[in-house]
């Protein structure tokens, strides 16, 4: 029996707002200021991951001497001085999305690994923090991205089982720690497509919110 989708839970950076191109942009200005050359493919590789799980990951590619928390206070910096002349721009079909969902009754949560401060400005900046019943951020669990813990805390403060939840995701540690905490993980691509080892972990996969919202007759 098909289990019954009481709510959805949403990332935010790259799936809500396109913001990951900023990340890639300013981690690489970031880095470049402390003495070091980070491409697009390891700003990819840490895409929702933890703070202390990238710090690792990065070190491992550049060595001791790269200083994880002082590039990353940087890319805030400058991401934060680009944003605040330049707002932040909603992906394409997300007021849709949350309208349709919330005249169904869906219960909705943001599982985010930015931390609560920027989280709320962000939603309130783009007009979307009323639609959410639950807000969880990277600064209120111990384990952030890939651990499961974001997607357990989500559905335990909507009240649901992770069974009864969709998670969209738009990279493979977001989908990754949807997949372990037992929600059924909905990949929207953002800066790369699902890899091999996301894809058998994936429910669904679509091109865009809008695809997605065009299924919800089938997908609850």
């Amino acid at each position: 029996m098909k289990d019954r989708i009481l709510g959805v839970i949403f990332d935010m950076d790259g799936l809500m707002l396109d913001t990951e191109k900023l990340y890639t942009r300013f981690w690489k200005q970031a880095a470049a200021y402390y003495g070091f050359e980070m491409t697009d493919e390891h700003i990819l590789g840490i895409r929702s991951m933890a703070a202390k799980y990238a710090c690792v990951h990065l070190k491992g590619i550049f060595g001791d001497s790269f200083d994880y928390y002082a590039v990353r206070e940087k890319r805030k910096e400058l991401m934060d001085e680009y944003i605040a002349l330049n707002g932040v721009e909603k992906k394409n079909g997300l007021d849709e999305l949350l309208t349709e969902l919330s005249k169904r009754r869906i219960k909705l949560a943001v599982a985010t690994t930015t931390n609560r401060e920027r989280t709320g400005r962000y939603l309130e900046q783009t007009g979307v923090i009323g639609y959410f019943d639950a807000i969880v951020t990277g600064d209120m669990i111990q384990n952030g991205k890939p651990s499961p813990d974001i997607y357990l805390a989500a559905a335990e403060a909507l009240g649901l089982d992770c069974k009864n939840c969709i998670a969209l995701e738009d990279s493979p540690n977001g989908i990754l720690s949807a997949y372990r905490a037992g929600c059924k993980p909905v990949m929207i691509p953002d800066l790369s497509q699902p890899d091999r080892d996301t894809k058998p972990m994936l429910y669904d996969c679509f091109p865009s919110l809008y695809d997605f919202c065009a299924k919800l007759d089938v997908l609850l």
